[in-house]
C-alpha cells in the first residue's frame, strides 16, 4: 500500500506521485513515513529529503516548511525542493560565500529580519552543496 507524496514551493508543484516510503528532515531528526502513518502536521527543517519507489531512492536539498502527514498521503510545502541535477555547484558556492560576506558586514543587534534572510540563504545553499557532493565519487 503506497503513501501518496506531494511536494509543493511557493514557484511550483515539484512532485506528486504514490511512494513506498519518505524521510524528512525534522526539528528533532529524521521522519520516516510509510502507509498507514499517524497523523502528524510538524515543520521541515533545511535539509535533505528521500523517499523510495519501486526499490529506487531519490533525494533532494529542501528548505524549510511544513509537513501534513495523513495515514495515505504526505504534503511537504517548502520554500526551496531541488535534486541533484539542478543543483550547479559552482553557482551555490558563490551564493554561499556572498551570504558569508554580508553576514560579516552586519552589525549584531542590528536588521535582524536581514541577518535571518542571510542565515536561511546559508542554510540553503548548505544542504545543496551536501547533496550535491555526497554523489560525488573519488
Amino acid at each position: 500500500m503506497p503513501i501518496k507524496l506531494e511536494i509543493v514551493t511557493p514557484e511550483a508543484s515539484i512532485f506528486s506521485d504514490e511512494v513506498d516510503s519518505v524521510v524528512l528532515p525534522g526539528y528533532d531528526g529524521e521522519i520516516g513515513v510509510l502507509p498507514a502513518h499517524a497523523p502528524l502536521v510538524t515543520t521541515l527543517q533545511v535539509g535533505e529529503l528521500r523517499y523510495t519507489k519501486a526499490g529506487k531512492t531519490t533525494e533532494l536539498a529542501v528548505g524549510e516548511g511544513l509537513v501534513e502527514v495523513t495515514g495515505s498521503t504526505t504534503r511537504v510545502l517548502t520554500d526551496m525542493a531541488v535534486n541533484t541535477d539542478e543543483i550547479d555547484e559552482k553557482s551555490v558556492e558563490e551564493a554561499l560565500e556572498r551570504a558569508k560576506k554580508s553576514l560579516e558586514n552586519l552589525k549584531p543587534g542590528e536588521h535582524q529580519e536581514e541577518v535571518a534572510a542571510v542565515m536561511a540563504m546559508i542554510q540553503r545553499s548548505t544542504a545543496q552543496l551536501h547533496l550535491k557532493r555526497k554523489r560525488k565519487t573519488i
